[in-house]
């Protein structure tokens, strides 16, 4: 008992303002737990429960069991999982009870912290066909029981669903679990927390409701109550009614075709007169019609068959006339600070995106509804009119032909970049950037008949961006961004672009803006080094001696950076940041320069200086910064060959720590790449540091707390290892191969998997194929080959069992028709008589041999005429 007081004691303790007091209490609580777990944890559940408790150490009692049964972090929820489910059965009967108690109780607080426990162990337990009981008791009572009990149950399915998958839960809970759901939706029901919570919980279920939304009568049901509760007195519910609809848009809509002149009704009235809040979920849903009917025809395109799985309805194209004018008064509704805000997204920027959708789901047909609009309000007196014409014009040029788009285009132009310099208003300005933007994103020089940038107005065009530059910041920095797509627009013609001759004013004109006081806002910074570097990477040969005159200017800022001191440390975030947009501006310069024999030999004078820059960026301690002098270490050592060994003693402490940064794992990966373009480079060079990496590579691979995401080019490097040092891998082959063959058998299957997680598998095997094809090409010619004969017929069953799956991508499956061709091609006649031998080697070579894919099919050829070689002899 004295335990339970304290309990009660240490909870509040933990809250307290004074840090002593504080510290103690969580000492204390933590040693209780770590003293004897089942008692820790039955009488927190019994602090929850009990009534006579304050309000404070009940919450923070449920908060702590919610920390016991999840973590965001996937290993520590595994590890959390396993200690619950071998806990002693009695104490977790004990904390269920408990829980189950006090989804009763009077205190709001503690019914919904218990309400989000209670489906914590649900899906834990349900998976494990544990607790069958508990959706039954949920179930039983809610008809007779108080209104604030029927909100905790609703809110407690609610949650459930949202935690356990619908395999799970057997269909006849399933419909008892919507009937009660759906009926505490109902107009009858005069409790709004229970109409909300219903409501709520009604969106998570719809997961589970395939089988009910193919009976016609159920799914007239559930739309009926649905459509109803959007028109609810309260704002809340109304919101959380609109909320289901456009999940039922993006999971149901084949379903949708009897109800969607009716949806459209009470969109249209939400749209015009509803909250924000409401409106907001309105536009949502015909933004989601639109995502799915895009889909639907790009399979259908992309599909020889001309058939797609799902029929297209043409809701769109069918609402047109309606639809279209009802977001074109959304455009009207901005906010008079919206450009500022970053995450600012309100009913006009809601329309115009939904517009944009709608242009790309319809084409051609959305322009002439929304050209009156542009033409009427585009030099109205009232900002409001002309912005939202200047929108509605942005948003619809994706979608539509550049036949029909290019004259209108031509005929704007002019006034376009009148207004970005003489419109008083700056919302205007920011818009009219933006559009000019996606005109040259969409309609530049390389794709349309007529280019809309030509020699003679080429000028003008630059002259309006770099004077925008000047203007306040987010109207400077979509002056950047439209940049960045007309240099962009000329990568591939190559020859002459009509920016070349204002390279130079161009690049300085981006960076005085890096330089401005004010860069930071509405990140006009980043945008500027963005444009900078889209300028450098479509420049032509002809800007190259001024590409090379940047190198020693962009250095000069980086030395700077790192010799900056006593920062604040929002100063030093700054200062990282820019340390990483100039490592970023460097790589893309590298390999500019480096991509052609005479600007790399004068540019190798500066190697050492940049390296020497690089290496201080390791310094510092910000994730951003490393991952980007990582790449630019990678760029550096691809144009500098072999040669790049002289840098390792240097630099090679950094790339080890790089590559057990568990914590910053995008770091890790980029570093794993860049061992690989480093091996490319060094060749066997690379030799006196394989031990090293190596057996860094091995113990990041049998770890369990790497982002799942190194996994797959952790195994690509070790095929580039090999690739470099040829048959001296040989004193690794043992640990390679059975971290490999391991690998090979866990994803040899995907069945019963999502998509997700085969995409991912196919990402492994990708991996993992190409280690065996590097090394397999590594011995080739060796005297050593006869060592790899042992491993073959593990990877001709690994080859076996992915064919069998037919699950493969494109890429996985070039990959591998490829190391059935290293087989044959390093073991010549050993492979030849086990490829034979194999299930299906012939049947994947042939598909590989017919296949659309012109890499594939190449691949496929190389591995015939190798396998040919290998069964003659």
């Amino acid at each position: 008992y004295s335990m339970a007081m304290e309990v009660t004691q240490a909870l509040l303790n933990a809250q307290s303002i004074d840090g002593t007091v504080r510290k103690h209490a969580e000492e204390s609580l933590r040693q209780f737990q770590e003293q004897n777990l089942p008692g820790f944890l039955v009488s927190l559940s019994g602090e929850l429960a009990s009534e006579d408790k304050p309000v404070d150490s009940r919450k923070l009692a449920g908060l702590i069991l919610k920390n016991a049964l999840d973590a965001k972090d996937e290993n520590r929820k595994r590890e959390l999982v396993q200690r619950w489910l071998s806990l002693d059965s009695a104490a977790k009967a004990q904390v269920k009870a408990c829980l189950l108690q006090t989804l009763s109780s009077l205190v709001l607080e503690a019914r919904s912290t218990a309400t989000q426990v209670v489906a914590k162990i649900a899906g834990i337990e349900l998976p494990q066909k544990q607790w069958p009981e508990l959706i039954g008791s949920l179930l039983s009572n809610i008809h007779q029981v108080p209104a604030h009990v029927k909100q905790a149950t609703l809110e407690t399915l609610g949650y459930l669903c949202e935690e356990v998958s619908h395999e799970v839960v057997d269909q006849d809970q399933v419909n008892k679990i919507l009937t009660a759901v759906v009926q505490g939706m109902n107009s009858s029901e005069k409790n709004n927390d229970v109409r909300l919570a219903a409501t709520r919980a009604l969106y998570n279920a719809l997961g589970f409701a395939q089988a009910n939304f193919s009976n016609d009568m159920e799914r007239e049901y559930i739309m009926r109550v649905v459509c109803e509760t959007t028109m609810s007195p309260e704002v809340k519910i109304r919101q959380a009614a609109f909320e289901c609809l456009v999940s039922i848009a993006a999971m149901y809509y084949v379903k949708l075709a009897p109800y969607i002149q009716d949806i459209y009704n009470i969109t249209a009235k939400a749209v015009r007169g509803d909250e924000e809040a409401v409106a907001l979920q309105a536009i949502e849903f015909w933004s989601t019609i639109c995502d799915e009917e895009t889909d639907i025809l790009e399979e259908y395109v992309g599909d020889t068959t001309g058939d797609s799985d799902i029929p297209c309805f043409y809701f769109i194209k069918q609402a047109l006339p309606a639809l279209v004018p009802l977001l074109l008064e959304t455009l009207l509704k901005q906010e008079e600070d919206q450009d500022l805000d970053e995450g600012a997204w309100n009913i006009a920027m809601a329309g115009g995106t939904c517009l944009g959708l709608v242009a790309r789901t319809t084409g051609d047909d959305i322009v002439p509804l929304v050209m009156p609009f542009i033409e009427e309000n585009i030099t109205k007196p009232d900002w409001r009119q002309r912005e939202a014409a200047t929108y509605a014009f942005g948003s619809i040029l994706e979608g539509p032909s550049p036949d029909k788009l290019v004259p209108l285009v031509n005929h704007a132009l002019p006034f376009m970049l009148s207004a970005l310099v003489k419109d008083p208003s700056n919302h205007v300005k920011d818009t009219t950037a933006w559009t000019l933007g996606r005109m040259f994103e969409f309609l530049h020089s390389s794709i349309v008949g007529t280019p809309i940038i030509n020699e003679g107005n080429a000028q003008q065009i630059i002259t309006v961006l770099l004077q925008s530059m000047k203007d306040v910041p987010n109207v400077a920095e979509k002056a950047c961004g439209a940049l960045y797509f007309l240099a962009q627009g000329y990568e591939d013609v190559g020859l002459t672009s009509p920016i070349t001759p204002f390279f130079q004013e161009i690049v300085q004109a981006l960076l005085t803006v890096t330089h401005r006081e004010d860069a930071t806002e509405s990140r006009l910074r980043t945008a500027a080094y963005e444009t900078l570097n889209e300028v450098v990477r479509c420049s032509t040969d002809e800007t190259a001696p001024l590409v090379l005159q940047l190198v020693s200017v962009i250095m000069m800022e980086l030395h700077k950076c790192l010799e900056a001191q006593n920062l604040s440390s929002d100063e030093r975030e700054k200062q990282s940041e820019l340390i990483g947009l100039l490592c970023g501006c460097l790589q893309v310069i590298i390999q500019k320069l480096g991509s052609s024999e005479p600007t790399k030999y004068v540019f190798l004078q500066y190697a050492d200086q940049i390296m020497g820059l690089f290496i201080r960026v390791f310094a510092c301690r910000n994730a951003t910064a490393h991952e980007e002098a990582m790449l630019a270490i990678g760029a550096l050592a691809y144009a500098i060959g072999p040669d790049f060994a002289k840098y390792l003693p240097d630099f090679y402490q950094f790339l080890e720590a790089d590559l057990q940064n568990f914590e910053d794992y995008q770091v890790c990966a980029v570093t794993v790449g860049v061992v690989g373009d480093i091996c490319r480079a060094l060749e066997d060079k690379i030799l006196p540091y394989c031990d090293g990496i190596m057996t860094q590579l091995l113990k990041n691979l049998s770890s369990d707390n790497l982002h799942r995401s190194v996994k797959p080019p952790l195994f690509s490097c070790i095929g580039d290892i090999a690739l470099a040092i040829g048959d001296n891998f040989n004193k690794y082959l043992m640990y390679a191969m059975n971290t490999l063959q391991i690998a090979a058998e866990m994803y040899a299957h995907t069945s019963g998997f999502d998509l997700e997680m085969t995409e991912y598998i196919n990402s492994l095997r990708n991996g993992i194929l190409e280690a065996y094809s590097g090394i397999f090409q590594g011995f080739k010619n060796s005297s050593k080959t006869q060592l790899l004969i042992p491993y073959a017929s593990h990877i001709l069953q690994f080859l076996d069992s992915i064919y069998i799956e037919k699950d493969m991508d494109d890429v996985v499956m070039k990959t591998a028709i490829g190391v059935l061709g290293d087989l044959a091609d390093t073991l010549g006649s050993n492979a030849g008589s086990l490829i034979q031998k194999s299930l299906s080697s012939r049947d994947f070579l042939n598909e590989c041999l017919t296949s659309d894919d012109h890499m594939i099919k190449q691949s496929a050829e190389w591995a015939q005429s190798a396998i040919r070689r290998a069964i003659s002899v």
